[in-house]
């Protein structure tokens, strides 16, 4: 596998915003500079096909994929268990990512993706964490689900005290924009160097 120039990783709970921010990091870049990878592409992609669901269903924001989450994060953790960095490497084979200098992780969930990235790209790396007050992300329909808020796949990061960089997304426009541009700024020194 080819390494990446950077790869700017992302992480927060459900509907702290990591998707719209990290599309908005790939839509400043480029598609011919970056690519998005979600890290739960595989284990969606593997659960459609393997119970016959729908998988343009289970990869939106909609109540179908709510249905099926909890089961899907059990086969999920039954999978990771064999084999800690398996939907890490099936996310950058589903996207071709080799092919972009910039990788764009956009749903880093537990302490197994983030030790995945470092030991795989260390100094290339970019951590960002999002995060949303309660009343902000309830706005966006959250809705606390027991047995997957209180999960390794919404928990398994809240420990984590050594983010690069870190947004309060809470609905503050220029805020966003200045460490959105904070994040650029680092992606574009290591495009240069």
């Amino acid at each position: 596998m080819d390494c990446p120039k950077c790869v700017v990783l992302f992480s927060g709970k459900r509907k702290s915003g990591k998707d719209f921010v990290a599309e908005r990091v790939f839509n400043r870049l480029g598609a011919e500079h970056a690519v998005i990878i979600r890290l739960s592409a595989p284990i969606k992609s593997h659960w459609a096909e393997k119970e016959g669901l729908s998988l343009a269903e289970l990869m939106g924001t909609s109540e179908y994929k709510e249905t099926y989450r909890k089961n899907m994060i059990k086969w999920g953790e039954e999978k990771r268990l064999e084999d800690p960095g398996y939907f890490c490497q099936a996310a950058i084979k589903m996207t071709n990512a080799n092919l972009k200098p910039v990788w764009i992780i956009s749903d880093a969930r537990r302490m197994t993706d983030l030790e995945w990235f470092q030991s795989h790209y260390g100094n290339s790396l970019l951590t960002v964490r999002i995060r949303a007050d309660i009343d902000v992300r309830k706005k966006r329909g959250w809705i606390f689900t027991q047995g997957v808020d209180d999960a390794e796949t919404e928990c398994g990061l809240d420990s984590v005290n050594s983010w690069n960089v870190i947004i309060d997304n809470n609905h503050s426009e220029d805020y966003l924009e200045e460490k959105i541009d904070e994040i650029l700024n680092w992606v574009k020194n290591k495009l240069s160097s």
